[in-house]
C-alpha cells in the first residue's frame, strides 16, 4: 500500500512539474544512477553496473537532444554532454569509476547551475526558492 501511495506521488510530482522542474528531475535522476553504478561496481555486480550507466546515458542523450539548436550557450554544453557521456562509456566498458566520477563532476554542475536558475526565476516571480 505505502508503495502504491509513493509512486501516484512520484507520477503527480512529474505531471505537475514546470519543464525546468523535470529537467531538474533529470539531472538528480543521473546522478542517483551514478552512485547506484559506483556500488555496482565496487560489488563486482556488473550486470547493476550496466543497467545504471544506460540508464544515466539514457539521461544525458536525453539532455542533449533536447537543447534549444539556437541557443548560443549550446555550442558550449553540448561538448561537455558529449564529454560525459563519452566517460559514461568508458566507465561501462571498463569498470571504472575515475570515469563515472568525471561524468558525475560535470553533471552535478549542470543541476547545480540549474537548480539555481529555478531558485532564481521562483523568486524574481514569486519570491519563493526551491527545494533540494
Amino acid at each position: 500500500m505505502a508503495y502504491q501511495q509513493y509512486q501516484a506521488y512520484q507520477n503527480n510530482s512529474v505531471n505537475t512539474a514546470t519543464p525546468g522542474e523535470l529537467t531538474l528531475m533529470l539531472y538528480n535522476g543521473s546522478l542517483k544512477f551514478i552512485k547506484q553504478a559506483r556500488k555496482a561496481i565496487e560489488q563486482q555486480d556488473y550486470q547493476n553496473k550496466n543497467v545504471m550507466i544506460q540508464k544515466t546515458q539514457n539521461i544525458v542523450r536525453e539532455l542533449m537532444v533536447t537543447l534549444d539548436q539556437d541557443a548560443a550557450i549550446t555550442k558550449q554544453m553540448m561538448p561537455l554532454y558529449e564529454f560525459a557521456y563519452h566517460c559514461l562509456t568508458q566507465a561501462n566498458v571498463n569498470n571504472d569509476s575515475e570515469k563515472l566520477t568525471e561524468a558525475e563532476e560535470i553533471l552535478t554542475q549542470f543541476r547545480d547551475t540549474w537548480k539555481e536558475l529555478i531558485r532564481q526565476e521562483r523568486i524574481r516571480k514569486h519570491g519563493q526558492g526551491v527545494k533540494s
